[in-house]
């Protein structure tokens, strides 16, 4: 048996309320919800769940208050076998929460308090140093300080690491940072803010891919929702569908979808085998409630054609 491919998180760790509704309220309008959930989310940690649970050996770096919630993430991810001696607890600020409300339809808003978050700084990437030397791969995310999304690059990029950046929620990001990447994920949506180019279809797809490869970064993926994703590396371009299904949360799919590429690419297989794998782990998610509760297991995708 081949050893488990070592993946290093950096990111986000919140608590999420979720309020089930029949639509989203608008401006001064108050509803009544249906059922309410207290479940770990976070981009960060959503991802560190998800690559765990489908075959990575995982460390997170991240940042919790030693408030309640900041003891059941911990809780929750030594339980998922994560590594957390990189994880800073902090006791004057609290952790990360999300609020997040469900339609009927599976779309989500979400509002994020980062909390003990923004207190994830390049110091305490220096402290984890060796989880950099050992991983295969480093994922991150936008939801914790650019200087410290900057300094994760410089580093990664100075041990000759290949870095995914799932751009979201998007910010801008610069041409120095893009240069380094082996990897960026963005959403429609994020695609759009980073580049101009309002992606709809494979042609608008590939434009916005575009802005990226003339960045420098090595390889491009613009997840679709319910279509896919568009794939641009250097034997593939074009759009690689997903099953169709009904979808009850979205919440935590491009995590999911994140963390299940980052462990295939960590496996070594290429990146349309990756992408494919990502998708069945995607679809799986969306067919369940929450973030880090629709995350699904590795014989729920096995045998994966």
């Amino acid at each position: 048996m081949s050893p488990k491919p070592k993946i290093l998180v950096i990111g986000s760790a919140n608590m999420d309320m979720v309020i089930q509704s029949d639509h989203f309220p608008a401006p001064g309008e108050t509803i009544i919800g249906g059922e309410f959930s207290l479940i770990p989310g976070g981009k960060g940690a959503n991802q560190a769940v998800a690559a765990a649970r489908l075959g990575g050996e995982v460390c997170f770096i991240s940042k919790l208050g030693q408030d309640i919630f900041g003891q059941q993430n911990l809780f929750n991810y030594q339980n998922e076998g994560i590594d957390c001696q990189f994880i800073g607890q902090i006791p004057e600020i609290p952790s990360g929460v999300a609020l997040i409300t469900v339609d009927k339809y599976g779309e989500n808003t979400i509002i994020v308090a980062p909390g003990a978050n923004h207190q994830l700084l390049p110091d305490d990437l220096d402290k984890g140093r060796r989880a950099f030397e050992a991983a295969d791969m480093i994922l991150l995310q936008l939801e914790i300080p650019m200087e410290t999304v900057l300094a994760t690059v410089n580093l990664g990029s100075a041990l000759g690491k290949r870095i995914i950046l799932n751009p979201a929620p998007a910010g801008p990001l610069s041409d120095e940072l893009l240069s380094k990447l082996f990897l960026i994920s963005p959403n429609e949506t994020e695609a759009e803010f980073l580049t101009g180019v309002k992606v709809h279809d494979e042609a608008s797809a590939k434009k916005a891919a575009q802005y990226f490869l003339q960045k420098g970064v090595q390889h491009v993926i613009i997840t679709m929702g319910a279509s896919g994703a568009y794939l641009h590396t250097n034997n593939f371009e074009g759009v690689l569908p997903t099953d169709k299904v009904t979808a009850i949360d979205s919440t935590a799919a491009g995590d999911t979808f994140n963390g299940a590429l980052t462990v295939a690419l960590g496996e070594g297989k290429d990146l349309v085998y990756a992408v494919k794998f990502a998708l069945k782990a995607a679809t799986l998610s969306v067919q369940r409630m929450g973030a880090q509760t629709s995350i699904p297991h590795m014989h729920e995708i096995n045998p994966f054609q």
